[in-house]
């Protein structure tokens, strides 16, 4: 690695103006941790051959393998502490891992986004039903990803999101709602009894129609084609702006989205927070989600696979993104999920 690093000047300047040696030691040293990981990794594969193999002693090591890597690079980080070296180290990393990494259908998928989007609905689809496709060390690695904290957390989120519209739809007599970045509509699909009989006029958006097709073909495949739910190819970028969404959708009871939101960058998303507040009808609600990087290994997303595309926000930066939206503190109700590392965040427009 210290070759691939080579075109990055060996002297950095601080703030201060001091010039300070960047720490060649560091990348020897990852350098020989991911070696012996490749090494150790090597072997697992082989025991995983061997006739009647404990499989819950084989997901420890390779889970115990992975955590101890991970913390590896996590150092790396804290003690390079430069962004493009850093970025670079983790593209090196996943090149020289991918021949045995690549074993694991997950971890693969998540490092070639073969929809060319990461978080396509797809892989949710996948994470959702918490079923693992390789064999082999890939099925360990499977089993790795996703049961980790935000593996879990993901299916947690479904779950809540369901019970949330559920409650409000039993509550609400013909109310409209807002799905924003909609993907497989999995929600959609297991609250169709509550939608036909509340009457509700359901309007689900997404840009990829391959998303909307699919649960097209999940409603239809289940009888469950009904006039309560529109599915519509919509750019929900476009809703930033409040004249375009009013004109195009109308004031809603509920408006929601769950995981569309950390990819936007801060002030994109504030005007998008805005705007959807203001679109509530009185009593309406906006129900959102977060991931909380405090509680999750970001090195799993940005090393072992290649998804980076959500952004590391907290607790601190959701409350300073929704004041900044102008919704009311007042408004507001957060419920954290059991695992800890998606918070759900409501709005109720007074």
């Amino acid at each position: 690695m210290e070759t691939v690093l080579s075109y990055r000047s060996e002297k950095t300047k601080s703030g201060n103006g001091f010039v300070k040696e960047k720490p060649a030691q560091y990348i020897k040293f990852l350098d020989a941790k991911i070696d012996k990981y490749i090494e150790h990794l090597k072997n697992i594969e082989v025991k995983c051959s061997r006739p009647r193999v404990n499989r819950e002693h084989l997901l420890a090591e390779v889970t115990v393998l992975n955590d101890t890597i991970l913390e590896a690079c996590a150092q790396f980080e804290r003690q390079v502490q430069d962004p493009e070296v850093i970025k670079t180290a983790q593209a090196y990393f996943r090149e020289k891992t991918n021949p045995i990494l690549s074993k694991s259908y997950f971890i693969n998928r998540c490092r070639t986004w073969p929809r060319g989007q990461q978080g396509d609905f797809e892989t949710l689809e996948l994470a959702y039903k918490n079923s693992p496709f390789s064999d082999g060390i890939g099925y360990y690695l499977d089993k790795y990803l996703l049961g980790t904290d935000l593996g879990i957390g993901v299916r947690e989120r479904i779950e809540k999101l369901r019970d949330l519209l559920q409650e409000e739809l039993k509550s609400r007599p013909i109310p409209k709602v807002l799905d924003v970045a909609c993907g497989s509509c999995r929600e959609v699909f297991e609250l169709m009894p509550e939608i036909k009989s509340s009457e509700a006029r359901y309007t689900c958006v997404d840009i990829d129609p391959e998303a909307l097709n699919f649960a097209r073909d999940r409603f239809s495949s289940a009888g469950l084609l009904t006039d309560n739910v529109e599915l519509i190819t919509f750019n929900a970028l476009r809703m930033f702006d409040y004249e375009t969404a009013i004109m195009e959708f109308g004031k809603q009871d509920i408006i929601y989205s769950v995981g569309y939101f950390d990819y936007l960058p801060d002030d994109f998303l504030e005007k998008m927070l805005k705007t959807l507040y203001k679109m509530l009808k009185p009593g309406g609600k906006l129900i959102t989600s977060f991931k909380d990087a405090n509680r999750y290994r970001p090195q799993i997303y940005h090393w072992l696979v290649d998804w980076d595309g959500f952004l590391q926000r907290t607790e601190v930066d959701f409350d300073r993104l929704f004041r900044r939206a102008e919704v009311p503190e007042s408004a507001l109700s957060m419920t954290r999920l059991e695992s800890g590392n998606i918070i759900f965040y409501t709005a109720t427009k007074k």
